[in-house]
């Protein structure tokens, strides 16, 4: 069976022509009409979002695209409750896709007994509803997509929220260079021979170890682990240097060649002299230890771009790795029946 043939016999609900038209996620959001007037910006000391998931997953990518750009302190909340310190100055982003996630919603409504300020993005549900119901700024996200496929979308609502309160320069520019980015990289990714499909074979076999950088890059291993998880069926294992240097970097020395781990580096020209040392000699005691290592870097102009572009590889990349294995990428039926015994 050649890779057609599997992409048609297990791609049950064409997320390859999803991840190819990724680009016009980026078009509908930035373009979406809605209002965030009512929030105060001059009382905003502290912004917290809330979400599990592919709904929290966007903020993760918040927090990595804006990391010289974002003034205020800044936290990815995946829980039921706020931290203690949300308060009237805090901007809380109540973020997810169906608008029914039980920690989601749990969290919004103490947002508003707390009177933070407030901003609700989803496709409707109980989010929606309250929104509605108690005048909250509402950014109506566009259906038909799993979570975790529309990262896009939910990615540049977010950035749309806080250009739109000025909290961030203006961020159109490389909006636009992204979907051109987007543009060609889909259309490079779903011809036979691509960098994506190269790397799902690659993994084949073997558990993926992916080493980013705090605040750098940790998005990306983040985002690729969840896609192994979610896409593939398959365990992956994410950890973020320099913090790894100091704990798990002893785990290679009881490493054995059964364990089938494969390390995936996440590199950019931006790190810390002192970390891209590290990536260097970590690599170094991998290999020595008996495992293959793999780099992954971006040539695209500018951090934003690069984080874009990685991101997109790794989806690319375990979608392949799922379909090459004989799984549907798009099922979560784990999931559905947590939820359903929750």
């Amino acid at each position: 069976m050649n890779l057609q043939e599997m992409i048609s016999k297990y791609d049950i609900h064409n997320q390859f022509k999803v991840l190819t038209d990724s680009y016009e996620q980026v078009e509908y959001a930035w373009n979406n009409k809605f209002s965030v007037s009512s929030i105060k910006t001059s009382k905003i000391k502290n912004i917290i979002l809330t979400g599990l998931g592919g709904s929290a997953i966007g903020g993760d990518l918040l927090q990595n695209y804006l990391r010289t750009q974002m003034k205020y302190p800044y936290t990815v909340n995946r829980n039921y409750e706020l931290p203690p310190y949300a308060n009237e100055n805090t901007l809380v982003i109540a973020s997810s896709y169906s608008g029914n996630t039980e920690e989601t919603i749990s969290a919004l409504n103490q947002a508003i007994k707390k009177k933070c300020q407030i901003v609700c993005l989803s496709t409707g549900g109980k989010i929606e509803e309250t929104a509605m119901k108690r005048k909250i700024p509402f950014a109506k996200l566009l259906k038909g997509y799993q979570p975790r496929f529309a990262l896009w979308i939910n990615f540049f609502t977010l950035l749309k929220i806080v250009h739109s309160l000025k909290l961030v320069p203006s961020q159109t520019k490389n909006v636009n260079q992204v979907i051109e980015l987007l543009k060609r990289k889909g259309l490079e990714y779903s011809k036979e021979n691509n960098a994506a499909l190269n790397l799902a074979e690659q993994i084949l076999g073997f558990i993926p170890m992916i080493y980013a950088v705090s605040d750098y890059t940790s998005v990306v291993g983040t985002r690729i682990k969840g896609q192994f998880n979610e896409n593939a069926k398959h365990h992956a294992f994410f950890g973020y240097l320099p913090e790894l240097d100091h704990n798990e970097i002893l785990g290679w020395e009881g490493y054995k060649s059964t364990m089938n781990l494969k390390l995936i580096n996440i590199l950019d020209e931006e790190y810390h002299p002192q970390v891209k040392k590290r990536f260097d000699l970590t690599s170094e005691m991998v290999r020595k230890a008996g495992a293959e290592v793999i780099d992954l870097t971006s040539s695209e102009a500018n951090a934003k771009l690069r984080l874009v572009d990685l991101i997109y590889l790794g989806d690319w990349a375990t979608f392949y790795h799922a379909v090459l294995r004989g799984f549907d990428p798009t099922s979560i039926d784990s999931i559905n029946y947590l939820k359903a015994h929750l």
